[in-house]
């Protein structure tokens, strides 16, 4: 153990010694352990501190190590293999190159290396890079983790700072305050994770003050957590009405940050959207000036052999390209899904267990259609091929049968989340105006449920009312009464906004202050997500005019350069003139290449236009409606 390593950082790894795991690191940290208070690991102590890894930093060292000699001893295996598999001609070249290259041995007749010999020195260090890329792998692993984590409290201390506020107006400690964050993961990520760190060195020391100390030391957050702990614990100390005083102005100061932190945000993707613009439009025109140009370079036309078969310089390009398309549509969709502001999180949809819960689901749930729908594009594509469809109009065709209902399942389900979202404030409004007046939270529901026209929400109000009515001098059930009505509401705005009631009211937290602060709260979540659908529409725009725009370079193209280029090669392989390869272009041949790269074009940008818009499922819908559109397109014009 080392010095970075936490009493509380059990190593759950080398205490159960009876499972063969716990046995491979007993091994590994008796082997490599020393390799952790080694100076040239000061740096990675320092960001495993911020991690929240569930072993101790010498057995994550040695098990590091000990994944690098696995990978020296395969890396070396496999060099020499290869090495022995080398043409002679290139062995005695690397002779020829050595005997003339290094000092003094150019100067001796010194015999030729054997070929076991250069073999050997090639493995070694090959087998050598890969040990150390190994170690350094770990080491850039724990600064990821770090920057995960650092990101995520980012994000998540502003709406933890409000809950906290909210609960400052009771009669709970600062434990109890605390402690309620800490139970809430789902919404605040890794701040409730250093706050139940926090407890947890607490319980261990006797002292919260040191608790919090000791994460602010630690957490990877060093502007933001670091001083929020820091300055809680000072004002704590102050009393109750200096703390809720200070967190009201933390609360501020951080939204204003989070607010910098948009812009910023947005900025990146302006950024993206004109090099996914740029990056997508250039292969297009890279196929069609490799096309023009095979005419006058027969070079691009020689027959080259790949692990796939054989081909063309200018085919292994073309198809490049369509691969090159396909990977940077990918990153850009990723880009933008990791860019979007902070605290604006896409939903998450889970399939619930049973086949019948799925099928009762599929029309509302993309996770239930994904299980309909794979059977279903298997069964598409079979057809299709029955029907002597060409295999790439078979993965094509079929993985729109799949992205379409998928995409329109999860489109159905963000009209019905949009609807809830606009509803609850008028839920949260016409709820907070009855407690003003002095009405318990579970008469003010019923009363909202029955008088008040909720639309999309109505019944998921009406069952919080009931269960609020049956439970109403019990804390728990009127929790878990809450907690169904947000599940069962299962939006983001819901669960970031009903759980500061569940917890305030649970603290003993003024009923009328709890919904003030409720009502600003889920008026600026519905703001700031408004404006960020709309910011969005602009990148959604952006992927959809690229793809169309490259379809239609593609088609006149198609219509007007090569059947003139096809017309010149024929006159100059009549007239006999020598410039012009009669055999550069077939058209059919040049329609079919034309058409891989446009497609993969239009998967990239319906992931683009995707991600931007609603997130993966949109995604899937995006490109499989851009994939059909290419294809009635192409095969109108007689392209396929």
């Amino acid at each position: 153990m080392t010095g970075a390593e936490s009493p509380t950082r059990s190593d759950l790894a080398l205490r159960s010694a009876g499972s063969p795991s716990a046995v491979f690191d007993r091994v590994l940290y008796a082997l490599f352990s020393r390799h952790a208070d080694r100076a040239r690991h000061d740096g990675d102590r320092k960001q495993y501190r911020g991690t929240d890894l569930r072993v101790s930093f010498g057995v994550y060292v040695a098990r590091v190590y000990g994944i690098s000699w696995l990978s020296f001893v395969a890396l070396t295996f496999v060099g020499f293999a290869l090495g022995m598999t080398v043409p002679d001609q290139t062995v005695a070249g690397v002779n020829g190159f050595l005997q003339k290259g290094i000092p003094v041995l150019n100067r001796l007749s010194a015999p030729s290396l054997p070929r076991t010999a250069i073999a050997l020195v090639v493995a070694l260090a090959v087998g050598g890079v890969g040990k150390r890329a190994t170690v350094a792998l770990g080491s850039r692993y724990l600064s990821w983790l770090a920057r995960a984590r650092r990101a995520s409290i980012r994000r998540t201390l502003p709406g933890a700072v409000r809950y906290l506020h909210a609960l400052s107006t009771g009669s709970g400690g600062q434990r109890a305050m605390l402690r309620k964050v800490a139970n809430n993961r789902n919404a605040y990520g890794e701040t409730a994770v250093a706050v139940r760190k926090a407890l947890n060195k607490a319980a261990l020391t006797g002292s919260l003050d040191e608790g919090l100390r000791i994460v602010a030391r630690d957490t990877p957050s060093r502007n933001a957590l670091a001083p929020f702990l820091m300055k809680f614990r000072e004002h704590a100390d102050q009393g109750a009405d200096e703390l809720a005083s200070y967190l009201r102005l933390e609360s501020r100061m951080l939204s204003h940050r989070q607010q910098r932190s948009r812009e910023q945000a947005a900025g990146f993707l302006e950024l993206i959207a004109e090099l996914f613009i740029v990056l997508l439009v250039l292969p297009a025109l890279l196929v069609i000036v490799l096309t023009v140009m095979s005419v006058l370079s027969p070079e691009l036309n020689r027959p080259l052999m790949t692990p796939l078969g054989s081909t063309t310089t200018r085919g292994a390009l073309v198809y490049g390209s369509a691969g090159f398309v396909l990977v940077v549509g990918g990153l850009a969709a990723g880009l933008v899904g990791a860019l979007r502001p902070p605290g604006q999180s896409l939903p998450s949809y889970r399939r619930p267990g049973g086949t019948l819960a799925t099928l009762r689901t599929i029309g509302t749930n993309p996770s239930s259609a994904v299980v309909v729908s794979v059977p279903f594009a298997a069964t598409a594509a079979g057809f299709l091929w029955w029907l002597s469809y060409d295999l790439v109009n078979v993965a094509l065709l079929g993985y729109a049968a799949f992205a379409i209902p998928v995409g329109l399942v999860a489109a159905r389900r963000a009209r019905l989340d949009d609807a809830k979202d606009r509803e609850i404030k008028d839920f949260i409004h016409a709820v907070s105006g009855h407690v003003s007046l002095g009405r318990p939270f579970s008469e003010a529901t019923a009363i909202v449920a029955r008088d008040v026209d909720l639309g999309a929400l109505d019944d998921d109000v009406a069952d919080l009312a009931f269960n609020a009515n049956l439970t109403t001098y019990d804390g728990d059930l009127r929790t878990a009464a809450l907690d169904r009505f947000v599940e069962r509401v299962g939006t983001p705005l819901a669960e970031q906004t009903m759980g500061l009631v569940t917890g305030a009211l649970d603290a003993g937290s003024d009923a009328e202050d709890v919904f003030d602060t409720l009502q600003t709260e889920v008026g600026r979540l519905y703001h700031e997500k408004k404006a960020l659908r709309d910011s969005m529409l602009v990148y959604v725009a952006v992927g959809w005019t690229t793809a169309l725009l490259v379809v239609g370079i593609v088609v006149a193209v198609d219509g007007y350069v090569i059947d003139g280029f096809t017309q010149l090669s024929s006159v100059s392989s009549v007239s006999g003139a020598s410039t012009l390869d009669p055999n550069a272009i077939e058209p059919a041949r040049e329609r079919h290449r034309f058409y891989v790269v446009t497609q993969a074009t239009m998967l990239a940008s319906g992931w683009f236009a995707g991600m931007a818009n609603r997130g993966r499922y949109d995604a899937l819908l995006h490109s499989g409606l851009l994939v059909c559109i290419a294809y009635v397109v192409f095969s109108g014009v007689g392209m396929t």
